[in-house]
């Protein structure tokens, strides 16, 4: 451990993106606590001794407060959160239920404002701390057959975007990264996944290589906003629609 180990909050961190960057942070000696509805899958394989892990579903909403209360207890020194939580659904607008609407904003945006709200005021009281929010090329231009996607990731865009000013005067850095396809699991229930050249596709790894970068750096320097792309973009349809 070294003067600069970080304690981080990592929403999603069962799988992909979120998994990726939990591992990294654990790598270099970094405290990681851990949320997502389910950690089964890697509790054959813990993670490290530094790692914590809370099974929150963050799309009951009504019930985040308090099942927020626990990790503020017991690990008050949380300098860092790295907002990963999310899914896809995309569709035509009115093949959406109300329902799908209504729960993908509740993933997508809403729960990463709740967590934000409720660490916020002990993060801005740090020296140094830093919110990441995990985005999307879908916050950069509609798409079609994506306007709720778009409109959650857009929506975390902008709360990023209005955060930073807000937060300008702490020492509370806030970045948003804005990965295009990633080669996780993200696509298994969708009709369509990228390529399959190693050019087609971002690596979970590269995301993580990228949030440590920005926690590494000079405590005067913020990244507003790193977007990734693929070197080439291929997109694969399993169906026509």
């Amino acid at each position: 451990m070294t003067d600069n180990t970080r304690t981080v909050l990592v929403s999603g961190a069962s799988s992909g993106i979120g998994y990726a960057i939990a591992q990294s942070l654990l790598d270099a000696g970094h405290h990681v606590i851990g949320i997502a509805r389910d950690f089964s899958k890697i509790k054959p394989t813990p993670l490290a001794s530094n790692f914590y892990h809370y099974c929150i579903d963050l799309e009951q909403l009504d019930e985040l407060p308090n099942a927020f209360k626990p990790i503020q207890k017991a690990h008050p020194d949380i300098d860092t959160i790295i907002c990963c939580a999310g899914r896809g659904h995309f569709a035509s607008l009115e093949e959406f239920s109300y329902q799908h609407i209504r729960s993908l904003m509740d993933l997508n945006f809403l729960s990463q404002a709740y967590l934000t709200k409720t660490f916020l005021p002990t993060l801005k009281q740090r020296k140094q701390a830093d919110i990441i929010f995990i985005g999307s090329e879908a916050a950069l231009t509609g798409t079609r057959k994506g306007s709720i996607y778009c409109a959650s990731k857009f929506a975390l865009r902008g709360f990023a975007q209005a955060l930073r000013e807000e937060c300008s005067r702490s020492g509370l850095r806030i970045s948003i990264i804005n990965p295009g396809m990633v080669n996780t699991d993200f696509f298994e229930k969708l009709d369509f996944r990228h390529g399959d050249d190693e050019k087609h596709y971002i690596r979970a790894e590269d995301v993580a290589n990228t949030v440590n970068m920005i926690i590494n750096a000079h405590p005067g320097t913020n990244f507003d906003e790193i977007n990734l792309s693929p070197l080439q973009k291929v997109i694969q349809f399993s169906t026509e629609k």
